[in-house]
């Protein structure tokens, strides 16, 4: 169990009997009177990628989305987006990028509270934060395999919801730390459950996937399964399914840990086949999750969120 910094203390109240209330607001997608935006057209757009998926979840790329229109309807709502990143060990190093890039890019003129797990946190430096905009750092133990720190996320993340963001937010992304954001994140991204589309596997076949495939683990997805292959550096939803897919997930890991097996990609490879039996209701592309702002690909128009260089072997305990 995490520990809050002296000023950011709150009491928990216990709920282990009581389900949580979540907030979700319905307000359905009301647009403002005589705002000014773009027609528009059943016969014009993206041809090049492919904006929907099989069970008709849209596949979020630039030129699919109206920021003006999507910015009046959501604004409207009042909504709360908490967001999580978790920065152990040498990955402190990233949080200051992190965050300022945040501040430039991530759901601007939105209420954003960024929720920042850490092993160090004399270490966390100081960010200038705008209006309606928050940063509370929990306290959390130091690991010394990156596996363990990836497969603890989940736990600490259903423990978060439970317990600090039941009435207190509408919706949670989780993201990675050692990333940048690089353009604009906004409202497009809501949605009841959220996956990203890795963007490593984005033109791949199916059987090129890094799923788990021994059957022996949880994770496990046989050959000839999946629809895509998601980032397990970003996610998010309502707080209720993202609740539903961390308390599964960390099930999921803790039963494969007590039968001697851990899934080829820990986390990941539980979200993937989380994501296989209980469909994403939008999906972001690889945009939101790219593989670096240098990097290029035919159908990237614009890299929002990126991974920062970095030397694996250097930043992890026991790369």
């Amino acid at each position: 169990m995490y520990e809050f910094e002296a000023t950011v203390a709150k009491q928990i109240i216990k709920q282990d009997f009581i389900k949580p209330k979540w907030t979700q607001k319905n307000a359905g997608l009301r647009s403002s009177p005589g705002l000014l935006y773009k027609q528009p057209r059943v016969l014009i757009g993206r041809t090049d990628v492919a904006s929907v998926s099989p069970w008709s979840a849209a596949i979020i790329w630039e030129g699919t989305f109206d920021a003006t229109l999507i910015d009046s309807i959501y604004k409207q709502q009042n909504l709360t987006i908490a967001t999580t990143v978790f920065a152990l060990g040498k990955y402190t190093r990233f949080i200051k990028d992190f965050l300022e890039s945040a501040e430039q890019h991530y759901f601007v003129g939105f209420r954003v509270h960024f929720y920042l797990f850490t092993d160090q946190p004399e270490s966390v430096p100081e960010v200038k934060m705008g209006e309606n905009r928050s940063l509370t750092v929990l306290k959390v133990q130091s690991l010394n395999r990156w596996q363990d720190i990836s497969m603890k996320r989940m736990e600490k993340l259903e423990k978060l919801i439970e317990n600090e963001l039941a009435g207190e937010a509408d919706y949670i992304f989780c993201l990675d730390v050692d990333t940048m954001f690089y353009g604009r994140w906004g409202a497009e991204s809501l949605g009841r459950l959220v996956g990203v589309i890795h963007p490593w596997f984005f033109d791949a076949s199916r059987d090129q996937f890094t799923y788990e495939r021994r059957p022996e683990s949880l994770a496990y997805i046989p050959a000839g399964e999946g629809d895509y292959y998601y980032a397990g550096a970003a996610f998010g939803g309502t707080l209720e399914d993202v609740h539903t897919l961390t308390k599964t997930c960390r099930e999921h890991l803790n039963i494969d840990a007590a039968n001697s097996i851990e899934a080829v990609w820990q986390e990941e490879s539980h979200l993937n086949k989380y994501f296989l039996l209980n469909k994403p209701s939008k999906l972001l592309s690889p945009e939101y999750m790219w593989r670096g702002i240098n990097e290029g690909a035919t159908p990237i128009k614009i890299v929002r969120f990126a991974d920062v260089p970095k030397n694996y072997a250097e930043v992890r305990p026991n790369a």
